[in-house]
């Protein structure tokens, strides 16, 4: 599980700091994983810039190389907040005890001064600006199921407000952007599938084990609906808006306050529903079929309040 590994991680580096070697059957032994795991450990470790050597033979062993001064003042404040602000964008998926231990040991890596200057600066506050602040996914029967293999059965509503009932085998989660997903294969659509963690109703955790298939994660998608390009002509108060969701490649200067925009787009109301947000500040030049569907749409809204229109 993702935070496990992180825990891991921290807990082996703190090992390596404290000792001048040890074996991977002693960190294997300690951290009841395999050495495979450890050695794949190591790997992540040294990738993340902190050298790694390794002695062959009975009184071999990990360490940090002996020239590399692993000392707290090569941390900056930028280098604390990439660390803490990660650790942030997990706080969801574990138990507040379990994140204030992991969040504790990474702060005993730095110098007092730098923490609190980056509490300063930065804080983590995953709570939404609406809504029900206390309404959290429950992701503890996520993980479960999926480090013990178990099936998971739920209500999945879509982005189009369809309700249906599921059981999956549960593969992976993933943060995607601000959102959490989970990837699992649906035993009712017979394939992988990608389901919005905040989308799931009714979880529950099965006592059914599954075998896991022999499956390429790397290739998965996260919608599983065709997506194609439209065009928007948007007005100079939409710039930075689009910018965020499209890409500054993907906007092009129409007249003094008008942009051409390629915007990202999938046939179903949840994105009818972004570009009508936009109000008269966009309108959407093709492909024609869309903008014919936005064009019934504002007729069927104009009809709830009785506003007439001869709109073509």
């Amino acid at each position: 599980m993702i935070f496990l590994k992180i825990d891991r991680l921290i807990s082996i580096i703190m090992l390596l700091l404290e000792r001048r070697k040890i074996s991977a059957p002693t960190l294997a032994e300690m951290f009841e994983v395999t050495p495979r795991t450890i050695y794949r450990d190591i790997e992540a470790i040294n990738k993340a810039g902190i050298p790694i050597v390794t002695y062959p033979g009975v009184n071999g062993g990990i360490s940090i190389v002996e020239e590399y001064k692993f000392e707290k003042k090569l941390f900056t404040v930028s280098d604390i907040t990439t660390l803490l602000v990660g650790l942030g964008s997990l706080h969801s998926t574990v138990s507040s005890d379990d994140f204030l231990n992991t969040l504790a040991k990474v702060k005993a890596l730095f110098p007092k001064e730098e923490i609190r200057e980056f509490e300063n600066q930065v804080i983590i506050d995953q709570n939404p600006w609406f809504g029900l602040k206390s309404l959290k996914p429950n992701f503890i029967e996520i993980k479960t199921a999926i480090h013990e293999k178990r099936l998971l059965s739920f209500r999945y509503r879509d982005q189009s407000d369809k309700s249906t009932d599921r059981i999956i085998e549960p593969y992976r989660l993933v943060l995607k952007d601000t959102a959490w997903y989970l990837q699992g294969y649906c035993t009712m659509r017979e394939g992988m599938r990608v389901f919005r963690v905040s989308r799931i109703s009714l979880l529950k955790l099965m006592k059914e084990n599954f075998i896991p298939r022999e499956l390429d994660m790397q290739s998965l998608d996260y919608p599983d609906e065709k997506q194609r390009t439209v065009q928007l002509l948007i007005d100079e108060s939409l710039r930075e808006l689009m910018e965020e969701l499209c890409g500054e490649d993907n906007i092009k200067l129409y007249d003094d306050q008008r942009y051409i925009v390629q915007f990202p787009f999938v046939d179903n109301d949840y994105w009818y529903n972004s570009l009508m947000k936009f109000g008269d500040k966009c309108e959407c030049l093709e492909p024609e079929h869309i903008r014919n569907e936005l064009i019934q749409r504002i007729k069927q809204l104009c009809a709830v309040y009785n506003i007439p229109t001869d709109l073509q």
